[in-house]
């Protein structure tokens, strides 16, 4: 690891840590506490994603729908108007927007086709935001002074690499780059997690031969086509799954780096509260 004691930590001059795990358990709070210090600079992977690497694919499909407004197109077809997204690290929804779900067109759908197309282009914009870290971590330092770096990843990391291997490139890098910090949660925490989201069932991305596994299974459960299908009924079905699929793959990714509590980072309220957890890990 990067740092090989606690007293290696606490005397490091540049400290830089990547946290990762389920959506909802506190990622964000840790590096907005950080970032507030003014001494951390937070690179966030769903904002690179948003802004860098899928920016012009969500600009271009808002384009497409205000394309089919007699008004929108004429006033796009001279350039009298201008349409992008506003991202932010505190709304990142156009990401998921743009993602979608499959399913009836009439609820909000659309064809699985063009949701693995997307998930697709997801994949790819998060593996390369994730391989821009290193280059983060200097940059941050370099050209605007910040000492300390956290990269606050998003839940669908494990879905990219095989943290059973000991030469996964992707890992080896991050790990080469960063302390790799998991949070973990407890059986409370997901069954929260999956209420939360019932309430409101968000977009997701999902490793491919786990989508196409659960999208037969809903089927057959539910008897019907793809054009029947309700698309919040099918996230919702693939949330709890997707939770018990992730779950190993973090566990394996944890003995890259170290394992914090939900708990103790929703407890953090400071700087040296940070500081102290991570040397109680090492």
């Amino acid at each position: 690891m990067l740092y090989s004691s606690a007293s290696d930590w606490r005397n490091a001059s540049h400290k830089s840590v990547l946290v990762f795990g389920m959506s909802g358990l506190g990622k964000t709070h840790m590096s907005n506490l950080l970032r507030a210090t003014g001494s951390w600079f937070h690179y966030s992977i769903d904002y690179r994603i948003g802004t860098r690497y899928m920016g012009e694919f969500i600009a271009d499909n808002a384009k497409a729908e205000a394309m089919k407004v007699p008004f929108l197109r004429d006033l796009l077809m001279s350039d009298s108007i201008y349409i992008g997204s506003n991202i932010t690290f505190d709304n990142l929804s156009p990401v998921a927007t743009y993602l979608g779900k499959p399913g009836d067109p009439e609820k909000g759908g659309m064809s699985m086709e063009e949701y693995q197309r997307r998930q697709e282009q997801f994949r790819q914009a998060e593996i390369a935001a994730l391989q821009d870290t290193a280059y983060f971590g200097t940059r941050a330092e370099a050209l605007y002074g910040y000492p300390n770096f956290i990269c606050d990843t998003g839940g669908s990391i494990c879905e990219w690499v095989d943290p059973e291997d000991k030469n996964d490139p992707l890992l080896s890098e991050l790990s080469r780059t960063c302390l790799m910090i998991w949070i973990k949660g407890d059986e409370a925490h997901t069954q929260e997690l999956i209420r939360r989201f019932d309430r409101a069932p968000k977009p997701m991305a999902y490793q491919p031969a786990f989508l196409a596994r659960v999208w037969q299974e809903y089927l057959l459960e539910q008897n019907c086509t793809e054009a029947d299908v309700d698309p919040d009924a099918f996230i919702r079905f693939t949330y709890g799954k997707a939770l018990a699929h992730r779950q190993p793959r973090y566990e394996a990714m944890a003995q890259w780096g170290i394992t914090v509590t939900a708990d103790q980072v929703s407890a953090l309220e400071t700087k040296q509260d940070f500081d102290d957890m991570v040397a109680s890990c090492l």
